[in-house]
């Protein structure tokens, strides 16, 4: 099985945690596509998701010289374990590269000619999306079985953005779902499903998200393994034209999220004690 990684900075500490679980599951990547490490794109999104101070903290400490490797350079903690190499982590994926024996290219647009060529030189049977541009159909149709992306929400239920949020407004299951990408926006078709149950312990929504997205990095390899062996194959999601799209979130939206989130922790502590 051959796979290709597409990352949204070298920098991504979830591409680094894909590459590394994949490649330590025997599935050494033929080759990461990564946007540059200052794409303007990226900074705009991360700045948003993060805030400016958090945003910065965490690139100090990515581009920080020397070589000591401490914790507190890990921003998700849920990722430390597939970063986690001999006595450090994993700080790029140049890093991970030189570990498993793999090449890093950088490109300026994942749609660009220069990606499409690079792309069908490695002739990946499945490329792995962990962030970048809205990819275009040429892309998409490269990989021999797909394009694979891990959304935190339950598909076809909730598509879009704040999915994790609007999961807990809408009264869906908390849930991530492992999709073969298409034209549209979260509409592929579906490769894993799974309910997430480890809330108990979160203690905000970033922390629930967080806890989300390490879940999906083994839901990828699993359905990786699946693929490869035949056991698993793509099912098309039903009643497309019925579901919901989600892109905005107040923050009003979010302190009910969160509202909402202590309360199903509270009621899971309940059933568990049979109260």
């Amino acid at each position: 099985m051959r796979i290709a990684i597409l990352c949204p900075s070298p920098y991504s500490e979830t591409s680094c945690a894909v590459s590394a679980h994949v490649a330590r599951l025997g599935y050494v990547p033929v080759g990461a596509l990564a946007l540059p490490s200052w794409d303007r794109k990226t900074l705009v999104r991360k700045i948003s998701q993060w805030g400016l101070r958090e945003s910065l903290r965490y690139a100090r400490a990515k581009l920080a010289p020397g070589t000591a490797k401490k914790p507190e350079r890990v921003r998700n903690p849920y990722l430390a374990k597939y970063i986690r190499h001999r006595d450090g982590i994993f700080q790029n994926m140049h890093e991970v590269a030189r570990a498993y024996g793999f090449p890093v290219v950088t490109c300026r647009n994942q749609n660009s000619a220069a990606a499409l060529d690079q792309l069908r030189q490695w002739a990946p049977d499945v490329v792995i999306f962990t962030g970048g541009n809205i990819l275009r159909g040429r892309v998409l149709a490269i990989p021999r079985l797909g394009v694979m992306n891990s959304h935190l929400a339950l598909l076809p239920e909730l598509r879009g953005m704040n999915t994790v949020e609007w999961s807990l407004l809408c009264g869906v299951p908390l849930g991530i779902t492992i999709h073969l990408m298409d034209s549209g926006i979260d509409t592929g078709p579906i490769l894993l499903r799974q309910e997430f149950r480890d809330f108990r312990d979160c203690l905000s929504l970033t922390d629930l998200q967080n806890r989300m997205i390490g879940a999906g990095i083994e839901l990828i390899g699993e359905a990786i393994a699946g693929l490869d062996k035949g056991t698993i194959s793509a099912i098309p999601q039903a009643n497309r034209e019925e579901d919901r799209q989600f892109f905005v979130m107040h923050d009003a939206l979010k302190t009910e999220a969160m509202r909402r989130l202590k309360q199903m922790k509270t009621n899971a502590v309940a059933g568990a004690s049979g109260g």
